[in-house]
């Protein structure tokens, strides 16, 4: 049985890698409603798995109990190749993820060839389960205890992802226009990302046509369905097609990897170069579109210094030599070309995205349900954010008013220190901040990348406000309140002794902001409804 146990070990190993970097930090499958019959059959795995390693950990499998395993042991083999059908029919696998496959599929099947011998010895035996912990080595009982406990803690995990993503319901399919009378589409970027994504549902919930650009088609068409145009190249939309708007929403996460040499070139190029081909599009159509709303981030305006609460409205400088900074300033400056081709580009700078689905929110929300939220640095860093609902909002009131160009900071009007943030999230659950995290040890080990963490910038929606941009959720509370599902607005509300970040906008604007909290389809006044990290 040694060798046995080995091997399952090492499976255990390679499905928990698996697991974790392609499933979760890769793919995003919980995130992903198309991926939904394939976490099912994760989850039905993953519960199996759990039987086998407490199973053989601590029993015999005698008689009619050496063919119930057995035939566990089947069902997987079923779910596996259901599974492998069902990856290549919704998404595109990496070589690493294809390799890994391959192992486990190996070593799975090793593991059959020795377990078989031993079903049968046992199958010719009285039924019972036998209490047979390992002897001297029954640390390997209490191992795979633990191999056992970890892998259905994640069968249920991704039960409840398929649970959760059930409830999202899709968008429903575009009434046809006539042939003669083709409605002007909107072309998104980044359109499987957290924002693209829920920018596609809320354009296709109102009927228009809307054209994806996306790496991945089969994952994109699995998530959109047919009613959205799939293209994994800008050259595949012929001249003549007619677009009225761009909505460029691709890059890479700013928030990861160090930022390397070879980081910071491939979070240039992912954005600034997608920018480039747009502007070959545009030329190439017979009528340019009509705007391009393309995303940057507050980090134009570069670290702020550590407490500062100067507020920051589009008029403010970019911040050179930083690289925050100088990568949203490339990126704006490229999508400025637009502008010679007639078509009216809106700088769209985003704060951290806060919604239930992706984005910094459901580690955040993670950690305050365990109590683990924690204050970073000093805590007096300004964080500015943004409610999902308002950042597709802010998005379509853009393309919507001819009257909006320029930079457009997409943040809420209430921005609070990072203490008072991270309180205000775990007080939505509940939950008090007991942790603190030193500056000095985050800078050390993610360098100029923890300025994201640790910096603020205290940044003001003076342009969307001037122009009638009317906020779903202009307070923290309010938002907080909504994400964690709640009705108790009170409990999530923040403290009050923030500095006096909101006195940059008129008392009135301010108390009007606080007040505001509008179905969707009223977010904006002139059309149905829009991080350290920039959306994908």
């Amino acid at each position: 049985m040694n060798t046995l146990f080995l091997l399952l070990s090492v499976q255990a190993l390679m499905g928990a890698f698996d697991n974790l970097w392609h499933h979760e930090l890769q793919a995003r499958l919980p995130q992903r409603a198309s991926a939904r019959y394939e976490l099912t059959l994760h989850a039905a795995r993953e519960a199996i798995y759990g039987v086998v390693f407490i199973g053989l950990g601590w029993f015999e499998w005698r008689g009619a109990f050496a063919a119930a395993m057995a035939g566990l042991l089947a069902t997987e083999v079923v779910i596996t190749l259901a599974d492998f059908l069902e990856e290549d029919r919704t998404r595109a696998l990496p070589p690493f993820e294809r390799l890994l496959h391959t192992l486990l599929t190996i070593g799975y099947g090793a593991f059959i060839a020795l377990i078989a011998p031993v079903l049968w010895g046992w199958s010719q035996q009285p039924s019972t389960l036998v209490l047979t912990p390992h002897g001297a080595q029954a640390w390997v009982s209490w191992l795979f205890t633990l191999y056992g406990v970890g892998v259905l803690a994640w069968s249920l995990r991704n039960a409840l992802a398929v649970r959760q993503l059930g409830r999202v319901q899709p968008a429903p399919a575009a009434t046809p226009q006539p042939s003669h009378r083709i409605e002007p589409a909107v072309l998104v970027t980044g359109a499987t990302g957290f924002v693209g994504s829920a920018l596609v549902a809320s354009l296709r919930r109102d009927g228009r046509r809307v054209i994806a650009l996306s790496r991945d088609l089969r994952q994109a068409r699995a998530t959109f369905g047919p009613g959205v145009w799939v293209v994994d190249s800008l050259e595949a939309i012929p001249s003549e097609t007619r677009i009225d708007a761009v909505v460029h929403l691709a890059g890479a996460r700013v928030l990861g990897l160090p930022w390397t040499a070879a980081r910071r070139h491939e979070l240039l190029t992912s954005r600034v170069g997608v920018t480039a081909a747009l502007l070959g599009l545009m030329r190439r159509l017979q009528q340019a579109p009509r705007v391009m709303v393309s995303a940057s981030a507050v980090g134009f305006y570069g670290a702020s210094p550590e407490g500062a609460f100067e507020p920051l409205d589009e008029t403010g400088p970019a911040r050179a030599g930083e690289f925050q900074s100088d990568l949203c300033a490339a990126i704006e400056h490229e999508a400025r070309r637009a502008e010679a081709l007639g078509v009216r580009v809106v700088r769209m700078r985003f704060g951290v995205v806060l919604g239930r689905g992706d984005g910094a929110y459901p580690m955040l929300a993670l950690a305050a349900r365990l109590g683990l939220g924690a204050v970073l640095g000093s805590g007096r860093q300004a964080a500015p954010w943004i409610h999902l609902d308002d950042a597709v909002g802010m998005i379509r009131f853009a393309m919507a008013r001819n009257d909006v160009d320029g930079a457009v900071n997409a943040v809420a009007p209430e921005t609070l220190p990072q203490a008072a943030f991270a309180s205000a999230t775990a007080a939505s659950f509940g939950r008090r901040v007991w942790l603190h995290m030193p500056a000095a040890p985050m800078r050390a080990l993610a360098g100029e990348m923890s300025t994201l963490l640790l910096d603020g910038q205290n940044a003001v929606p003076r342009a969307a406000l001037a122009a009638g941009y009317r906020f779903r959720f202009a307070a923290l509370g309010a938002a907080l309140a909504d994400l964690a599902g709640v009705g108790a607005l009170l409990r999530a509300s923040p403290p009050t002794t923030s500095p006096p970040r909101a006195r940059s906008l008129s008392a009135q604007d301010h108390h009007d902001a606080r007040r505001r909290a509008l179905p969707v389809d009223q977010a904006v006044t002139s059309g149905p409804a829009g991080s350290a990290e920039m959306p994908r």
